[in-house]
């Protein structure tokens, strides 16, 4: 039995107590937020890409020792729109909209004005972040919906426009311990350029909680990275941060902004106006959090596509970065829901692990062709070549792997330990791992006929060790007879403790956003 991606799910907004089996620790207290596509088909319209699907938001709340389900479809305008209409008339990347035909002139025309210059969609069904002590539902447009994480009510919608100047944002901000939030977005065409922008949300003051004030007004800009192409800003999709520095992967995936502005005359989707150019290189851009600046060494490689970062941490005047990379874009065109139907969607090649190692001070005396890096534990290397750029090779440290997670006290530093999905070329998860980057030891769970979502792993209180706590898994239950789960891991082990069934059936997701009780 495969996976129907285009079916509508159905949601469950009543808390719903979990039947378990096992026993879930009683130091876990708090919410896992998931958020995905759950809605595909409106009347006689249906999206044409899986991420297209209007977001279904799930909680599974952790309290003394029990579960607590509920889920709930965001209701944003888009979500508003389509409903009241019957039909999709909002478009998303992999979907056009066109109006009913039966409208008439005037409608049509606006229709038409909006596509040329987008008014995006705020269907944001991918990820979840927090702004001060607000959350947010998010995907990558400059719309964001703010939501009560408790009953996951829809509540305002914020543009980023009228705080700063990004058109696309991510949604894998980065967090530090004094609550600021780390951003990036893509800047297109203001005052006759094109730039990335890094931008610092700091942790809300109790002034802004008083007034109900957002913290995006108080945004910093900390850097802005001219774009290689003005009118082809490169996609992505997350950065790295350490201590010290953010990295940011220029990747040869670029959006052509001249065929997007003319996509819905010519009858196209906006992801068509994607282009992966395998010919040209990939910037990596090393920024000095202190001054906003780039450093003095530029750093290349190969054409890749890079969706996730693992992390990035300093050391013996090395940042080290790792990443999930694709040798193309197969991974976006094959959820079209047709090629999934027909099964003829495929990865051409299956996305690796991959480690870089950037020697931050470039030894001006090094000889061309002398390699740089002098780390000890890793085969990357930083070529010194004519012009003084640094040609970077990485190590491969395994493949087959995507979303991955580690314990965030380690986000920026030197970590041991990835918990990642295992892909098929099918691109369906069908197993989870704990991957050790210092030994390549693995360890995985799985189940027949179960498809398990990303695995967030969550530290246990005052615990010393790395991998110590659990891994929170969504997993998706074919066998005869038995309900959709999640499941809790012990992330030292990788042994089962608990699974909590739902008794809903669950959906395929994106990824998901833990919240300690109390915060």
């Amino acid at each position: 039995m495969s996976y129907d991606y285009s079916k509508n799910k159905e949601e469950k907004p009543d808390p719903t107590k979990a039947d378990l089996t096992g026993n879930i620790p009683n130091w876990l207290q708090g919410t896992l937020l998931r958020n995905g596509p759950g809605m595909f088909s409106l009347g006689e319209t249906s999206y044409n890409h899986w991420f297209d699907g209007m977001a279904l938001m799930h909680s599974f709340t952790f309290k003394d020792g029990e579960m607590i389900y509920r889920s709930k479809y965001l209701r944003g305008d888009t979500y508003k729109d389509n409903i009241a209409a019957k039909r999709i008339v909002v478009s998303e990347m992999g979907t056009m909209a066109y109006p009913d035909p039966s409208k008439n002139f005037i409608s049509r025309a606006i229709t038409f004005l909006n596509h040329t210059v987008p008014d995006f969609t705020d269907n944001c069904g991918n990820n979840f972040l927090r702004y001060g002590k607000d959350y947010y539902a998010t995907s990558e447009t400059n719309y964001i919906r703010k939501i009560d994480p408790v009953t996951l009510e829809t509540q305002d919608k914020v543009d980023y426009l009228k705080y700063l100047a990004v058109n696309l944002a991510t949604s894998h901000p980065h967090y530090d311990k004094e609550g600021n939030t780390y951003n990036m977005g893509t800047t297109i065409a203001d005052k006759g350029k094109t730039k990335y922008t890094i931008f610092k949300v700091p942790a809300s003051c109790e002034k802004d909680a008083a007034t109900a004030t957002p913290a995006l007004k108080n945004v910093e800009v900390l850097s802005t990275i001219p774009c290689r192409s003005l009118l082809s800003p490169s996609y992505y999709h997350s950065f790295g941060m350490t201590d010290n520095y953010f990295i940011f992967i220029e990747q040869p995936l670029k959006l052509d902004i001249l065929k997007m502005a003319t996509a819905y005359m010519r009858g196209i989707n906006w992801a068509s106006c994607l282009k992966y150019s395998p010919e040209e290189n990939t910037l990596i851009h090393l920024i000095d959090r202190k001054t906003g600046k780039e450093v003095g060494t530029k750093y290349y490689t190969g054409a890749m596509v890079v969706y996730h970062h693992v992390n990035a941490f300093e050391e013996d005047g090395h940042v080290v970065c790792d990443v999930i990379a694709y040798e193309d874009n197969s991974l976006y065109d094959m959820f079209y829901l047709s090629k999934i139907k027909e099964e003829s969607g495929s990865l051409k090649k299956l996305p690796t692990y991959r480690r870089f190692a950037l020697p931050v001070q470039s030894d001006k005396g090094a000889e061309v062709g002398e390699d740089l890096v002098t780390l000890k534990y890793t085969t990357a290397s930083a070529v010194k070549q004519k012009e003084g750029k640094l040609l970077c090779q990485p190590e491969v440290v395994c493949q087959g792997v995507e979303v991955p997670r580690l314990n965030y006290d380690f986000n920026g530093k030197k970590h041991r330990f990835a918990y990642m999905t295992c892909l098929e070329t099918t691109g369906m998860a069908t197993k989870i791992m704990k991957f050790d980057v210092e030994t390549k030891n693995m360890i995985e769970w799985h189940e027949d006929k179960c498809w398990p979502s990303e695995p967030v792993f969550i530290p246990r209180p005052n615990g010393e060790a790395e991998d110590d706590g659990v891994v929170l898994i969504s997993v998706i239950n074919s066998n005869p007879g038995q309900s959709d789960f999640l499941l809790v891991l012990d992330a030292k082990s990788f042994k089962e403790i608990a699974r909590a069934y739902v008794n809903v059936e669950l959906h395929m997701d994106m990824h998901g956003f833990f919240i300690p009780q109390g915060d």
